[in-house]
């Protein structure tokens, strides 16, 4: 928290506009949208309940298929389950450990060959770096396949010199308390498509028909953020840029202090936008540094210092046996090597060399 929120949660209290709605939220989209550089949001308990009324809007079948990334965290597939579709997962590029143009385009190549085009591509800004959203685009609208971008991590990063968020048919953002801004919990649908917005704001309020009583011709969810956590992300909005700088930071320390270590190395960073560095990740050659991952972790652990393994991928999660996947092995090997480091805005420099410290004193690098 930066303190600036207690002024806009003061102002709710106030005005005695808690939940569910009210003028914070309002303003809250708005400025949301106009950040992102969309004409529309709307405000939601969650980014996966963004991703949900996203895939609920287009009318999904049983058997339909979704295309997703494999290396993400659950709650970018789990929305595909709850439409009752099956997600098809592609594997990464090594460029951005996002989501692989060329193998996006295979997939919808013999697709089109089967006679069974997905009906939806969700593409995962992993870490805080954008997917290479222009190819993903191009490839979809040869079939006008709408492209959801699941921008949870990626909230202050670029892409073409323009925010995250605004490349696709729509884009969802997660507010958990890890991400660059929190409402504690919350999530943002955003997109150019106002039918799309007004129909999520619809099904998100229990999909209550406008009438002076209380009828529903199709089922909803409560799904709404409520006034009182939207006052909290006016604050944080406010800071996002200094939050981004401070996790920016976080990365070139680490760089710094680590990167001349045998067997370390960093998540890339691709030519065409600038990442908000969510998350800095390592990949640990165990041969060249003298430990995995994993034991730099339980070292870590033992000095009260929290790190964790990336993403086990999609493909190889138990809840999606069965489910076709194309590639693999990018994700498996991230997964194998990769782990995250402490790296909230609050962090100081004393913070960073400790962890620097404590990961340099297992270092054992094999002899040449």
């Amino acid at each position: 928290m930066s303190g600036r929120e207690q002024k806009y949660i003061a102002e709710a209290f106030e005005i005695n506009f808690i939940a569910p709605v009210g003028p914070h939220l309002a303003r809250f989209e708005e400025l949301f949208a106009e950040k992102v550089g969309v004409k529309h949001a709307v405000a939601l308990v969650s980014g996966t309940a963004a991703l949900h009324l996203a895939l609920r809007h287009l009318q999904l079948q049983p058997g339909d298929e979704v295309v997703c990334s494999s290396f993400t965290f659950c709650a970018s597939a789990n929305p595909i389950l709850y439409e009752r579709a099956s997600p098809v997962f592609i594997d990464s590029d090594w460029t951005s450990w996002n989501l692989d143009p060329n193998l996006v385009e295979e997939e919808l190549r013999e697709a089109d060959r089967r006679g069974k085009l997905p009906k939806a591509i969700i593409a995962v800004d992993i870490l805080g770096q954008s997917a290479d959203m222009e190819r993903i685009d191009q490839a979809a609208a040869r079939y006008e396949i709408p492209v959801i971008e699941d921008a949870a991590e990626a909230l202050g990063a670029t892409y073409q010199g323009c925010p995250v968020g605004g490349a696709g048919w729509c884009s969802a953002f997660s507010f958990n308390g890890n991400k660059i801004i929190t409402t504690s919990g919350g999530g943002m649908l955003c997109s150019d498509d106002e039918a799309l917005i007004e129909n999520a704001r619809f099904l998100a309020t229990q999909a209550r028909d406008p009438l002076p009583y209380y009828e529903h011709s199709t089922y909803g969810y409560n799904y709404r953020l409520s006034n009182v956590l939207a006052a909290i992300g006016l604050g944080q909005l406010e800071v996002l840029d200094e939050w981004v700088r401070a996790r920016r930071h976080n990365f070139a320390e680490y760089q710094s202090g680590l990167g001349g270590l045998p067997g370390i190395s960093f998540a890339p960073k691709a030519d065409y936008g600038e990442p908000n560095c969510w998350l800095t990740t390592i990949l640990v050659d165990p041969e060249k540094f003298g430990a995995s991952n994993e034991g730099i972790r339980a070292h870590l652990e033992k000095e009260n210092i929290e790190s964790r393994r990336v993403w086990k991928p999609m493909h190889q999660q138990p809840v999606f046996e069965g489910c076709r996947y194309r590639g693999g092995a990018v994700a498996e090997q991230i997964f194998a090597t990769g782990l995250c480091l402490p790296s909230g805005s609050a962090l100081t420099d004393a913070d960073l060399a400790r962890v620097i410290e404590a990961i340099c004193e297992i270092a054992r690098p094999s002899p040449a």
